[in-house]
């Protein structure tokens, strides 16, 4: 149904607005000339915001994009900016006044002109200092979606040790959920799953070489690791893991609220 079909069931009696705000966050879909079609409902559906893939997207479609989604929203992420275009977006950021949050060892940026607070906690870790690229991309995921994040990198199995204080700050904190990002053999994640009662987000890196490289072996230790409540996802998706811990968090987040 287009959308004035939509107000005029609505209007005659014909839904009713349960019905009415399922179809407009369903078909609300917006076409940037013949190049791209945003899910602009995507945010009010499922509390995720519009994440730009713009690693081979060119320069002016990528300004279009952001511009496009920046006057229907609050923020939108784009992940993965390809290096010669970076100085460029953040200058078209300060140009349009978008303030933006970008990250350590990644080009991706979050645009946004106000950040919700929902009460959810993420608590964020990487086995290396290599993994830590991956890792912010699920922190700006994260503040996108409203979460407060505690983060604490290179603590991997190498030294074990370094593990253990930061597990008691996250458990102190109250984090909702924890991501744990690592490369080589993937082995942190099934260590911090084995020692909380929270819900543990696996992401294999690709860092590693040889026998199992480019994250293989990660990928492959993770799936088959024996500890419960450990979830996996992709080589190298902070994004994927950083909008599934928010999502949990924000749920939990929710509850605590409710009477």
């Amino acid at each position: 149904m287009e959308l004035i079909e939509i107000l005029r069931s609505l209007e005659l009696g014909k839904i009713n607005s349960v019905k009415a705000k399922k179809l407009l966050s369903l078909y609300s879909i917006e076409e940037i000339e013949d190049f791209a079609k945003l899910d602009v409902g995507r945010k009010i559906r499922r509390g995720v915001p519009e994440v730009i893939f713009a690693e081979k997207k060119q320069l002016s479609d990528l300004k279009k994009i952001i511009l496009t989604v920046m006057s229907r929203s609050d923020c939108v992420l784009a992940s993965r900016i390809n290096k010669t275009h970076y100085k460029t977006i953040v200058s078209f950021s300060r140009t349009h006044k978008f303030k933006i949050k970008t990250g350590k060892h990644t080009t991706s940026i979050l645009f946004f002109k106000k950040l919700s607070s929902s009460g959810g906690k993420v608590g964020i870790l990487t086995a290396g200092t290599s993994d830590i690229g991956v890792a912010e991309e699920s922190r700006l995921m994260c503040e996108a979606m409203g979460c407060t994040c505690i983060t604490s990198y290179d603590v991997g199995i190498a030294g074990l040790h370094r593990i253990f204080p930061i597990i008691k700050k996250m458990i102190h904190g109250e984090v909702d959920t924890i991501i744990v990002v690592a490369g080589m053999e993937g082995a942190l994640a099934s260590v911090v799953s084995s020692l909380v009662d929270i819900p543990v987000i696996g992401v294999p890196s690709s860092v590693g070489y040889g026998y199992g490289e480019k994250g293989v072996a990660a990928l492959a230790s993770m799936l088959q690791s024996c500890t419960l409540g450990l979830s996996v996802v992709n080589i190298d998706n902070g994004i994927g893991a950083g909008a599934f811990a928010a999502n949990v968090a924000n749920r939990v987040a929710m509850n605590k609220t409710r009477p």
